[in-house]
């Protein structure tokens, strides 16, 4: 059931399609009252609606912010205007997905505490969580490695899926998709996005709208390709959708992007987008729409838009739009949607004025264009996804980025037990994976094209690198193997491994012992490429200094020639098996080849087969043997699923937010920390905090798993928090990693805070550009909350790790005139004290009273990035969980 406004403008409506009714609520007729909108950009129209939809006499939404939104077009910059907005549905990953579960549980256990009632804490929207984060690469290159991998998988993470199983049991609203079937933004894309979705209402009538969501994981705007509204939030703002808050937002700037011609032989989306994405971080779209227009759409498929769409957070937009057309409804037939439901989304998105019009060009707050012919083969790299490299200079761009640490005179060095020996530069894992490529049959059907030719000439993967092939979803092995590219991919080592995320979220497995000693000892500097979105530093693997973002193919082809110090384009890949140099050339595929084969091997019954019973899962899933229950009962001694202590002590009325009185620096950071660098990820070192802690606990190192699947626990979490192999905090010079200084010594940033909290001291944070960029991990915020800081004083955030730290209660603030951590001199000597923080307004100036170690003082003025009034309220009642929760008792 959809709750619904009280329709002051009388914007509710009927829609008739094939023989049935469906209410909706006119755009036209809320243009007649307020002003012409057919240029406004499609994104705008879905919040335009959502507001007609949810206006209820000004609780929540006025009859001003329609006329504000529709404003916007006569100035169309960031308005100061806020908004609430409510998506459809909930989408999530496992990672993130258990921690949501664990607080709602915990959510129980609180309200009951104070009285309430539990069935209170229930999603109110639909939530699909897809299990597709947890399956690690430990098996590759051979028959059995995805059968294998799914039995690691269930050993390693049964009391996680127990406990995701209990939720879908014991909350309504919430679906778990188990492991194994896919990424959860393939199978968004392919089944459980509608691109207008309908629910009943109070009534009993059925209301057709826009399908939109937040996600749990960054990459959820790649259901903006299917013309649906979605971002990434951490899974604090998530949780609170689920439970009937609305996402609060300034009605942003939207950026158009106008493509124009066609993309050339040998092109692909991934070149496309990689391209993009460099071009979109130079004009700068943080916290901004983008949206893609312009006659070059036109010959973009829906897997190619998805694909730029995937990609938002690279380029640091909120979203990547487009609107819908006949390529969309195609989409919606090939994947085996219902035709009533095709019927409803042509019919819904001409009347309301979401249908591609080339003849239309929207109104935007700027624009960018891109001639889709001068697009030329590329990769991003070697550290971020925005630092776009064309084919034939990755060696050169390698020799320079990575000169600090890369031995140029260096010998190769011999591997310990085999006939190969290794070198800087080598590629040691050549990854298909992620999302943003494994959704698209046109790289991926390339890559197996690459395969193909290349087996035929018998080149195999030079004995150093780690292959893989881990699809977005079970369809892709379908079509593989209808085009008997399966096979081919197979003969040179890119077996399956599994279905999910693997090595682009840092599931890249281990390296072979005797390459990753060879590597360490060595100090090698090896290279990854990866069909992925992220090549962030100390996230691929531990073991590999430089990363790679490249398409299938290329993947392919490195694995083939192994290295990236020579050039690509003019030296061999290897010999053929008659001793003759084979070059890219000779195995790349046309795009007419492309198309041929991807016209025989995909087909509306594959996807109707894959997606029939999407719930059900395998033979594991199936003997977790779980009832649901009112409130979970914790396990005890439980390593992977604890009680949080957000809600401990809590009263129906908040405290006073104190000041933050002589505050102590835990880390003082440079520019571009991500959530990676914050938020516990990857493999846990044994001699860290925690594993130290688990150490004690009795769990083995080879049973600590990764700092993901532990996401359900506080203990593991809060001590990996700033534990990043590559973090470099300027209080400790010379030292890399997650240490902080207390009294001189140098000890783990855990340690520090612990002593902190221990004296009753609080802690800030300070760092330059960029704070948070990355994914949405609600971790990085938690985290940083229960190591006892009390602020973040940066130069810029990014949007999502902002949110997260307000929905926790940590202040974050924002150098203003031009000061920065250099220019102000900071340092770990320093005490930070700020005044008035019970009674901040957003985006307000604060005072900040510096006090030097020789007693002398100074002030500067930080802006407070606490954006609206919602945040305020969340923030006063020490995060946004505890607003809720009290809202629900009361």
């Amino acid at each position: 059931m959809t709750h619904v406004g009280q329709d002051t403008l009388g914007t509710r409506s009927t829609l008739k399609v094939g023989g049935k009714d469906y209410a909706y609520y006119s755009l036209n007729k809320a243009a007649a009252q307020f002003g012409d909108i057919s240029r406004l950009p499609f994104s705008m129209k879905v919040l335009l609606e959502n507001l007609l939809r949810f206006e209820d006499n000004g609780f929540t939404v006025s009859t001003q912010d329609v006329k504000a939104l529709i404003d916007w077009q006569k100035n169309p910059v960031e308005s100061q205007n806020e908004i609430q907005y409510r998506p459809a549905r909930v989408l999530l990953q496992d990672f993130t997905g258990v921690p949501c579960v664990v607080d709602l549980a915990a959510m129980r256990d609180a309200i009951a505490t104070l009285g309430g009632d539990t069935s209170k804490i229930n999603p109110l929207v639909p939530v699909n969580l897809v299990i597709d984060h947890s399956v690690m690469v430990d098996e590759f290159g051979h028959p059995k490695a995805f059968e294998q991998n799914v039995e690691i998988e269930y050993q390693r993470n049964l009391e996680r899926y127990d406990f995701l199983k209990w939720g879908s049991k014991s909350l309504n609203n919430f679906y778990a998709v188990p492991p194994g079937t896919g990424i959860c933004h393939q199978v968004n894309l392919e089944n459980i996005a509608q691109t207008v979705w309908t629910s009943t209402d109070q009534n009993g009538v059925t209301v057709a709208y826009p399908d939109t969501c937040v996600g749990t994981d960054s990459h959820t705007t790649m259901i903006n390709g299917l013309g649906v509204l979605g971002w990434g939030v951490g899974g604090i703002e998530a949780e609170a959708a689920m439970l009937g808050q609305p996402v609060s937002m300034l009605i942003p700037e939207v950026v158009g992007f106008k493509f124009v011609g066609e993309l050339q032989e040998g092109v692909t989306a991934t070149d496309l987008v990689l391209t993009a994405t460099n071009m979109l971080r130079k004009h700068g779209v943080v916290g901004r729409f983008v949206e893609y227009y312009g006659p070059g759409l036109a010959g973009l498929s829906l897997a190619d838009r998805a694909t730029l769409a995937n990609m938002a957070p690279e380029y640091g937009a909120t979203c990547g739009f487009f609107g819908i057309d006949g390529k969309t409804l195609d989409y919606l037939r090939l994947t085996g949607r219902e035709e009533d439901q095709i019927a409803l989304v042509e019919a819904y998105a001409k009347e309301q004025g979401f249908w591609i019009d080339p003849s239309v060009e929207p109104i935007f707050s700027s624009t960018l264009e891109l001639d889709l012919s001068t697009v030329v083969p590329s990769l991003a790299g070697p550290k971020r996804p925005q630092d776009k490299v064309v084919l034939p200079d990755v060696d050169d761009v390698f020799n320079k980025d990575m000169a600090e640490v890369y031995k140029k005179s260096q010998a190769r060095v011999p591997v310990e037990g085999k006939t190969h020996d290794i070198g800087d530069g080598d590629v040691v894992i050549a990854a298909i994976t992620s999302c943003t490529n494994t959704s698209n049959p046109g790289v991926l059907i390339a890559a197996g094209l690459v395969a193909k030719k290349a087996d035929e000439f018998g080149l195999k993967p030079k004995p150093w690198v780690k292959t893989s092939l881990a699809p977005g979803s079970q369809v892709v092995t379908d079509y593989l193997e209808k085009a008997g590219l399966q096979s081919h991919l197979d003969n040179i080592g890119f077996n399956l491994v599994g279905y999910g995320c693997t090595t682009c979220i840092g599931n890249s497995g281990p390296l072979a012992e005797p390459i990753s000693k060879a590597i360490n000892e060595n100090g090698i500097v090896a290279a990854s490429v990866i069909s992925g979105n992220r090549n962030f530093e100390g996230r691929v693997s531990p073991d590999v200094r430089a990363n790679f973002l490249a398409s299938p193919p290329l993947v392919v082809a490195y694995a083939l020639k192994g290295t990236v110090i020579e050039d690509f384009t003019t030296t061999p890949i290897g010999k053929s098996k008659d001793g003759v140099d084979v070059y890219l050339k000779d195995i790349w595929p046309t795009n007419e080849e492309v198309a041929s084969v991807m016209a025989g091997a995909l087909d509306r019954k594959m996807f109707q087969a894959r997606y029939a019973d999407v719930y059900k899962g395998d033979k594991h899933w199936q003997a977790i043997n779980v009832t649901g229950s009112e409130t979970y009962k914790w396990r005890a001694g439980s390593t992977y699923v604890a009680n949080p202590p957000y809600f401990d002590g809590l009263t129906m009325t908040p405290e006073p937010v104190s000041d933050i009185i002589e505050a102590k620096p835990l880390l003082i950071l440079g520019d571009s920390i991500t959530t990676d660098h914050i938020s516990p990820a990857g493999n846990i070192k044994a001699d860290s905090p925690a594993g130290k802690w688990l150490l004690e606990h009795q769990v083995a190192k080879a049973d600590f798993n990764s700092y993901g699947s532990r996401r359900g626990h506080h203990e593991v979490m809060m001590r990996g928090t700033f534990a990043n192999i590559r973090i470099k905090n300027e209080m400790v010079p010379g030292t890399e990693g997650g240490f902080s200084s207390f009294g001189g010594e140098v000890l783990p940033v855990y340690d520090v805070a612990m002593k902190f909290k221990e004296a009753g001291t609080a802690a800030v944070v300070v760092a330059g550009k960029e704070y948070g960029t990355g994914s949405s991990r609600d971790w990085a915020a938690k985290g940083t909350k229960l190591l006892g800081v009390r602020a973040v004083i940066v130069e810029s955030f990014e949007r999502i790790h902002r949110s997260n730290l307000v929905g926790m209660g940590v202040l974050p603030l924002q150098f203003k005139n031009g000061d920065t951590r250099q220019s102000l001199g900071l340092t770990g000597d320093d005490s930070f004290t700020i005044k008035g923080v019970g009674s901040l307004k957003p985006r307000q100036d604060v005072e900040v009273l510096v006090t030097r170690k020789d007693g002398s003082t100074f002030t500067f003025t930080a802006l407070c990035r606490i954006d609206t009034a919602n945040e305020i309220e969340y923030f006063n009642n020490g995060g946004i969980l505890q607003y809720v929760l009290r809202k629900l008792a009361a």
